[in-house]
């Protein structure tokens, strides 16, 4: 097979053609050195931002190459693929990063560990539901949509209020709230996205301040191979990138 290596860092242009193992292992040592230096200009520790490796539509050989040079968290944005992975691939932390239909909940929380797309108070009750019957406690995020993008699913920050309300009202037991997590809207220069990054960072301190009994937020899922490292800057404790790592994904489309 016709290899082409990862050959620009810094949130640069990558590779689109097949990876070398090899080069997935490179690919990984240098999303980290932009993580450590990242964290170093900013005044942050390197292990308070944990890398997702976002491998939707990649091959599974690169996941165990990733998983042996030290990656622990996948990110899958469909359930009957990750289902699939988790039976080849263990110890690791699972996160489902796309949108979660109410018929995949119960096959869901069987194997993730964190779903960072919760976007309704049903979709919340639900879940919970899902994890008490299976006996599995599991994290979980609000999907904030920012940008207004009617092709992105979130709720509206003008919504929130309401949810977190409703959630005051019927607190789950199982599903344990942790964080916010954004999409951006696609922006021609990295530093384009940091605005978007710092309103998800205030919305946090805003919802920590309230002290709801159900909230256990510090977590912001934020930041792709195209602007991670402004994320970090703006505060981000996961990253989602696929990318950088794995090169661009064998089919369909996605800006991780």
């Amino acid at each position: 097979m016709e290899n082409e290596d990862r050959v620009q860092t810094d949130n640069g242009n990558f590779s689109s053609a097949s990876l070398s193992l090899e080069a997935v292992r490179q690919n990984l040592r240098q999303v980290r050195s932009d993580i450590e230096r990242a964290c170093s200009a900013c005044g942050r520790e390197a292990g308070g931002v944990r890398l997702i490796g976002v491998s939707k539509f990649q091959p599974i050989e690169y996941m165990l190459e990733a998983r042996q040079a030290g990656l622990i968290d996948f990110g899958e944005n469909y359930v009957q693929e990750a289902q699939r992975k988790a039976s080849q691939l263990s110890g690791v932390r699972w996160h489902l990063i796309g949108h979660l239909q109410h018929n995949k909940v119960n096959a869901a929380v069987r194997f993730a560990d964190v779903i960072h797309s919760l976007d309704s108070a049903e979709l919340i009750e639900h879940v919970d539901r899902a994890c008490l019957a299976a006996g599995r406690s599991i994290e979980g995020l609000l999907q904030i949509r920012l940008g207004g993008e009617e092709s992105k699913s979130g709720i509206d920050p003008e919504d929130l209020n309401a949810l977190l309300e409703a959630l005051s009202l019927n607190a789950p037991r199982s599903l344990r709230l942790v964080g916010l997590m954004t999409i951006p809207p696609p922006c021609a220069e990295a530093a384009e996205s940091r605005r978007y990054f710092v309103m998800l960072r205030d919305i946090l301190a805003d919802i920590s301040a309230r002290g709801y009994s159900f909230w256990q937020g510090r977590e912001l899922s934020m930041g792709m191979s195209c602007d991670y490292i402004e994320a970090i800057k703006a505060g981000a404790t996961y990253i989602r990138v696929g990318r950088a790592l794995f090169g661009e994904r064998r089919t369909g489309n996605g800006r991780h």
